[in-house]
């Protein structure tokens, strides 16, 4: 199935692991709130057990040193694509509301970026994305 959107995470490959985990979950939960519709279905297996719906469709996760990060963080905004950020400042706060004051604290020239992600029209974000790998 081709789908006229991607979404792409962009993660700080020198992160730790479970930095990098914790990044990408926290990403996705802002696309997801911001693009309700790419919400599938619930599941339900067999026995009528019933789960959670998932994203609908697949996510692209790149590595990217800081530099590069930055500028896919241009390149998004120069598109007019909003992605969600996630800052090194945030590992060290304990909730939400000190999670946007960290990033409210910091112009965006500044931002120790480790993470971004986004959804757009496929072309737009193979734009944003290009020259990224990948993470590994």
């Amino acid at each position: 199935m081709q789908f006229d959107t991607k979404i792409a995470v962009v993660i700080r490959t020198d992160l730790q692991t479970w930095q990098k985990l914790n990044v990408a979950s926290f990403l996705t939960s802002g696309i997801a709130s911001a693009f309700p519709e790419c919400i599938g279905e619930p599941y339900e297996d067999a026995s009528g057990t019933k789960y959670l719906s998932l994203i609908g469709q697949p996510i692209l996760i790149y590595g990217a040193d800081s530099p590069a990060l930055s500028r896919a963080l241009d390149r998004a905004l120069a598109r007019n694509v909003t992605p969600a950020v996630y800052t090194e400042d945030m590992f060290a706060t304990t909730h939400d509301a000190a999670n946007r004051e960290a990033v409210r604290a910091v112009s965006r020239a500044d931002l120790n970026l480790v993470g971004i992600a986004m959804r757009a029209e496929r072309k737009v974000i193979d734009k944003i994305c290009d020259g990224l790998k990948f993470h590994s």
